[in-house]
């Protein structure tokens, strides 16, 4: 039955024929009965989408119980549908007491058919939009349980991945703003959305912003929104990210490469608690959690006076460092295990895990592009391997710190990636260096390393 059948219960025939005559041409499934203990089976076995209900089925009774009962158990057993009570002996305080009880409208016979067609299409509608919501909140838990099956706490039984655990259990629960800091690949984004799921705003939205990626020309417009018509293209209003992100927490993920322009645009937004959209009229308040990461060194950048320094006192009211894969090799068989695992789910193969041999020489390389490149390598040798076992060349390939073999290679895309990371590994992650040795400038790098997943 479609979700907008209507239900009409009187023990009047009349009342049920008028109705039925005043909303047949609106609305197609209209049902009819006489029989007030018919309701409860219909409401369950039917998608009844709206209920009108007479308060009084016995004969000489005018108290309304039988309608305020029955509206109970509708409630409970079919929560979406709507409920519309009809009587003819109401008053003020019965009519009080039905829409507290969970109806949604009242109405009295005799009725003018207009106003029972209006009562009917806003119930409809109000339907409409509380199965909304519940499809939004629906929406937002699932994407809470993405983030625990994606990203299920941090892999890692080392010194230093314990230290980070520590902190992030102890900052989570509160408020405080918090700078996350490492090499790239090292798993910031990890880090914030652990913040996240241990915090009070957990099941509220995360929003993540790749500020690396973010062309300048659409800063204002991504992270703040604009109106329709505030720009050229502009055909529709868009809320922007701190909106979207607005009793939940946002990550600002590679902060340190905004200009000073757009560090003081986001230091207002930060210090008033407000946006304001491209095009409006008002400001727009925001309640957000902030979590920023970076790999550069922002201290040296305010004293080079290219990060603002308010700004830097403003997103780092605690720091969390996170190692880099070569400060924590005694994690490697944990994550090569981890990823072996998903990726062998992912490409329906059972791998065994290497042998001891093959895990000792990856605790020997140097990893340049930390978790990130480890995660890329376990993922080719999945997809590599023709059966169950890993075919060790894949890994002692790792010679001399360098992912590839000595011999010559002429593809001009491993070519690319090895120089790379090579630039990665001189540079120890810093990509500005990196970009700088390469010739080429940090968003050019930043989406080679991500075309290369490193």
């Amino acid at each position: 039955m479609p979700d907008n059948a209507i239900l009409i219960a009187d023990d009047d025939n009349d009342v049920l024929t008028s109705a039925r005559y005043a909303l047949e041409k609106e609305y197609k499934q209209i049902i009819t009965i006489g029989q007030l203990q018919k309701i409860p089976l219909l409401c369950k076995a039917n998608k009844i989408a709206v209920l009108l209900m007479d308060m009084n089925f016995t004969p000489g009774r005018t108290t309304g119980d039988e309608g305020l009962q029955m509206l109970k158990m509708v409630k409970e057993i079919s929560p979406e549908t709507v409920v519309i009570l009809i009587t003819a002996f109401g008053d003020v305080d019965l009519a009080i007491k039905g829409i507290k009880s969970g109806a949604f409208d009242f109405i009295m016979k005799p009725w003018k058919n207009a106003k029972l067609r209006a009562s009917v299409n806003s119930a409809l509608l109000y339907r409409q939009s509380v199965l909304e919501l519940k499809k939004s909140e629906e929406r937002i838990n699932v994407i809470a349980g993405d983030i625990d099956k994606e990203f299920i706490g941090i892999i890692g039984e080392s010194i230093e991945l314990k230290k980070v655990k520590e902190m992030i259990k102890l900052v989570a629960p509160t408020d405080a703003n918090v700078l996350i800091l490492g090499e790239n690949g090292t798993g910031k984004e990890l880090v914030a959305r652990e913040l996240h799921r241990q915090s009070l705003r957990y099941g509220k939205p995360f929003i993540s912003v790749d500020l690396g990626a973010l062309n300048e020309t659409l800063f204002e417009s991504e992270l703040f929104g604009h109106t329709k018509g505030a720009f050229t293209g502009a055909t529709a209003d868009k809320p922007g990210r701190f909106e979207l992100a607005s009793e939940g927490t946002i990550f600002l993920d590679e902060i340190g490469n905004l200009s000073t322009h757009l560090q003081s645009k986001l230091l207002t937004v930060l210090e008033k608690g407000t946006i304001a959209p491209l095009g409006a009229l008002r400001e727009i308040p925001v309640d957000v959690r902030l979590i920023s990461a970076t790999n550069m060194p922002l201290r040296a950048m305010t004293e080079e006076q290219t990060f603002r320094r308010d700004l830097f006192y403003r997103i780092n009211t605690f720091e969390i460092e996170v190692p880099a894969l070569r400060e924590r090799t005694e994690d490697i068989p944990i994550l090569v295990k981890h990823f072996l695992k998903i990726y062998g789910k992912r490409y329906r193969k059972k791998i065994v895990e290497p042998e001891k041999k093959v895990l000792n020489h990856l605790q020997r390389y140097h990893w340049p592009g930390n978790i990130r490149e480890l995660r890329n390598l376990v993922e080719r040798a999945v997809v590599l391997s023709p059966n169950d076992t890993i075919d060790p060349r894949i890994f002692f390939n790792l010679q001399s710190g360098s992912l590839f073999p000595k011999q010559e290679v002429l593809n001009l895309e491993e070519n690319e990636k090895s120089i790379i990371i090579r630039a990665l590994e001189k540079n120890r992650g810093n990509i500005t260096r990196a970009a700088r040795d390469l010739g080429i400038d940090r968003n050019a790098l930043y989406r080679r390393m991500k075309k290369y997943g490193l």
